[in-house]
């Protein structure tokens, strides 16, 4: 596969064209959000009230992913910068090995414990449990090939080509947009048929990526597998998983909060993060950009290039940042309308949007930087600001609730994005600006 010299050309040009397949892939995944939640809500609040208890766990397992696609990313984009074709194919090989060993322990605990993962949550509702628990078992076979197309994803990033990514997850979209009324509907297995539409997508695109990408996605087994280079990712990644694990642990405890009033309010919740999604769809692939722009050209020691890549990323976020909140606090309740029809469930879902359309542009502030010091190896950096903010939104929503309601956790989310935020970008001037300074670059 031809690799992509990200330390030459424009930047801005190079910032742009490494993160539109990104953004394009977002956009994919949003239309089959978007169309799933469409089918699914069609089912009633019970069905996306299940759906969104079980994706607690599921995003669980995401976030313990991130281990390997992180490390990996990083070291393969660094080897490429570097010129140095065998460490590249012994971390493509050491993030294989690992991947493979959390796709089966991790799919193998949604199957086996997924009843008592959701019934910590106290739904107090039969057929959103039961739903909940059979949607999350088959998400286990789910868990195992998303690990991998995400990891050949974010491989072919460093390689600076996204393009294929991109045209495997229009593939995935278009299968579950067929499958899904199929399995949901004609078939009639409901919130299962969900479950079962994204499994065989899933199992396809994962062929493609291995038969498309001229082998460099296979395990070489002339490398073979190099203890130092497992150990390597997993330092790398293990700043980033625990802020993400954390990340999603808060999710579960503010789920369980949000769960105490009823399930229309997990419903909402859903909702409206399905909508908020729409925002990655740029800011993500920004993110993504900046990260392997950043990974190449800190292999090659073009420092300035890293943060011209940097202030360029962040103007177009946060430009698209406020066009999102200014949708959020006027559109809501259409958007909402597209998903569900109880009144009561959009008011929530209403709320969530206003409230979070505060803290938009401060998220593209947190994603940009999280790029920034991913690329240069140091994830510890954003990882510790989500442990110490996000950590903060259980006490400020025990404590907002009161005043507030389930408004008062909304509030609590756009708080801790405000902080992250700021924190992000206050230590990427302190950090990385001074030292540009101090070297004189």
């Amino acid at each position: 596969m031809k690799k992509i010299d990200l330390t030459e050309g424009k930047v801005i040009n190079v910032i742009t064209a490494l993160a539109l397949p990104i953004m394009g892939s977002s956009l994919l995944q949003f239309t089959y959000n978007l169309v799933d939640m469409l089918w699914v809500g069609g089912l009633g609040s019970n069905a996306v009230a299940s759906i969104g208890s079980s994706s607690l766990y599921i995003g669980l397992g995401y976030s313990i992913n991130s281990l390997v696609v992180i490390g990996a990313g990083i070291k393969v984009a660094q080897g490429i910068g570097r010129k140095d074709n065998n460490q590249v194919k012994e971390y493509i090989n050491a993030g294989i090995f690992i991947n493979l060993l959390m796709g089966l322990i991790l799919g193998s605990a949604l199957i086996f414990v997924g009843k008592e993962l959701i019934g910590f949550l106290h739904i107090e509702n039969v057929v959103v449990e039961r739903d909940a628990y059979y949607y999350l078992a088959l998400n286990g076979p789910i868990l195992f090939f998303t690990f991998f197309n995400t990891l050949y994803a974010r491989i072919l990033g460093s390689f600076g080509n996204n393009k294929l990514a991109l045209k495997i997850n229009a593939l995935g979209l278009a299968l579950n947009i067929i499958l899904d009324p199929m399995f949901i509907y004609t078939f009639k297995f409901g919130v299962l048929g969900a479950a079962i539409s994204t499994l065989i997508a899933n199992i396809i695109m994962f062929i493609v990526y291995l038969v498309k990408s001229s082998g460099i996605l296979k395990f070489n087994f002339q490398a073979g597998i190099d203890k130092n280079k497992i150990i390597k990712i997993i330092r790398l990644g293990l700043p980033m998983v625990f802020q993400r694990i954390l990340f999603t642990i808060i999710n579960i405890m503010l789920a369980k909060i949000v769960a105490s009033f009823g399930s229309d309010a997990i419903a909402g919740q859903k909702i409206g993060l399905e909508i908020e999604s729409v925002m990655y769809m740029v800011v993500g692939g920004l993110n993504g950009a900046v990260s392997s722009f950043t990974g190449q050209n800190f292999g090659a020691k073009k420092f300035n290039r890293i943060k011209e890549g940097y202030n360029g990323a962040l103007k177009i976020g946060i430009i698209y940042s406020l066009i999102i909140a200014l949708a959020f606090l006027f559109l809501n309740k259409p958007l909402i309308r597209l998903f569900i029809r109880e009144e009561n469930t959009i008011m929530i879902a209403a709320a969530y949007l206003q409230m979070v359309a505060f803290s938009q542009v401060f998220s593209t502030l947190e994603m940009v930087s999280n790029g920034l010091f991913t690329g240069i190896g140091k994830p510890n950096i954003p990882a510790t600001i989500s442990v110490v903010f996000t950590a903060l939104r259980i006490p400020m929503s025990l404590i907002l609730i009161k005043p507030f309601g389930v408004n008062g956790i909304w509030i609590s989310i756009a708080l801790s994005s405000i902080l992250k935020g700021s924190f992000a970008y206050l230590l990427y001037c302190v950090k990385v600006k001074r030292k540009y300074k101090e070297v004189k670059i």
